[in-house]
């Protein structure tokens, strides 16, 4: 008999954050995550002031068997107009009976809420890890991105969950890219100059701050019209530019601006999995910690993880400018592949100025919604 309980201590967390390595125990793509940060981001994350969030786990015979977080998201529902109720951190063991059970409970724990439909998975948010994996199982994840066996596709459906909207991973493998495209590049930067005073620039991180504090506005702004999104608070966006900026290579980080005003910005980070695959459990010590610090430098894979421009500066090639400033950036380190990840299926004008540099659609990850 399958029972749930809903995580109220410490030891019950650290048990939701840790189901998953036994899990995925022979699973050669599994990437676990830090055990620091999912404990931060499922207590002390900046989400939590003004969003709810419930923890359960499935138990069979004292083991756990699933784990899953319902979730009510008011900055979502107040910027869309909508009473929607998530779910998050989905993982199960290949039993539908099992899988029922914990999203019926997430179905509920909303539902008492006001809830009248189910989305998922967010993790917490589509401002952080989201969507089920349903094409490009072969291949381990990037930094910040999810995975999950092929099963849960069948769980979820069976549920009577349904497409919402697919979100797209796009790949570069070696020297994978468009050699004609990225030189016209150069013209159409050029072209932006002349025409409209728009230049492509590095960040400046030795004023990290006072660009971060410009690129939340952008942020906030390039992206008002996507599925599910609402606006960071100025806490959240510091506290994600905080963590990026530890990690950030200026190589890979730029904005573009007319007359001083920052119009859109794109963002590549180091594919840090290629260590955390190393570290166990994901526990940075005793050992774990030294990994990170000590095989940085020998990352030679990228994810483009933020791209956007504001309103009324779409559609004159700035999307394509900064794509391909960073792929000719990757080209010139001679890195082994890049990812940009990830794209709504229905922005054709990103998603063509992606195609037009070479990228491939190799992953497929779905936001699943159900009426309650």
């Amino acid at each position: 008999m399958t029972q749930i309980i809903a995580v109220s201590s410490k030891k019950e967390l650290a048990a939701f954050i840790d189901f998953p390595h036994d899990l995925y125990t022979n699973d050669k793509n599994y990437v676990p995550e830090l055990f620091i940060a999912q404990r931060d981001l499922l207590t002390t994350h900046p989400f939590h002031k003004h969003n709810s969030l419930q923890c359960f786990l499935a138990y069979q015979d004292k083991k756990i068997v699933g784990r899953i977080a319902a979730i009510l998201n008011n900055a979502h529902n107040e910027f869309n107009k909508a009473n929607d109720g998530f779910f998050g951190f989905f993982e199960c063991i290949n039993d539908q009976a099992v899988a029922n059970l914990l999203l019926e409970t997430a179905t509920k724990w909303v539902k008492e809420k006001g809830a009248n439909k189910l989305v998922g998975p967010t993790n917490p948010s589509t401002n952080e890890t989201c969507g089920l994996l349903v094409k490009g199982f072969d291949s381990a994840p990037v930094v910040m991105m999810p995975y999950n066996p092929s099963y849960y596709v069948t769980l979820l459906e069976n549920y009577g969950l349904t497409k919402q909207v697919d979100l797209l991973a796009w790949a570069w493998k070696g020297q994978n890219y468009n050699d004609k495209s990225l030189q016209m590049l150069d013209r159409l930067k050029e072209r932006l100059q002349r025409n409209s005073n728009i230049t492509i620039r590095k960040i400046n991180v030795k004023k990290f701050k006072e660009e971060a504090d410009k690129l939340r506005d952008v942020y906030n702004h390039a992206w008002d019209k996507n599925m599910g999104f609402f606006p960071m608070t100025n806490e959240e966006f510091d506290y994600t530019a905080k963590d990026l900026k530890m990690i950030l290579d200026p190589d890979f980080a730029y904005v573009a601006e007319q007359d001083g005003k920052i119009v859109g910005f794109g963002v590549a980070i180091p594919d840090l999995n290629q260590i955390l695959r190393t570290i166990k459990r994901g526990r940075l010590l005793p050992t774990g910690i030294f990994k990170l610090l000590l095989n940085q430098k020998k990352i030679n894979g990228i994810r483009i993880m933020l791209l956007g421009v504001v309103e009324g500066y779409r559609k004159l090639g700035i999307e394509a400018c900064l794509y391909g400033t960073i792929i000719k950036e990757y080209r010139r380190k001679d890195y082994k592949y890049a990812e940009a990840s990830w794209t709504l299926e229905n922005n054709d004008m990103v998603n063509r100025a992606i195609e037009a540099i070479g990228g491939d659609p190799y992953k497929t990850y779905r936001i699943y919604e159900k009426t309650i």
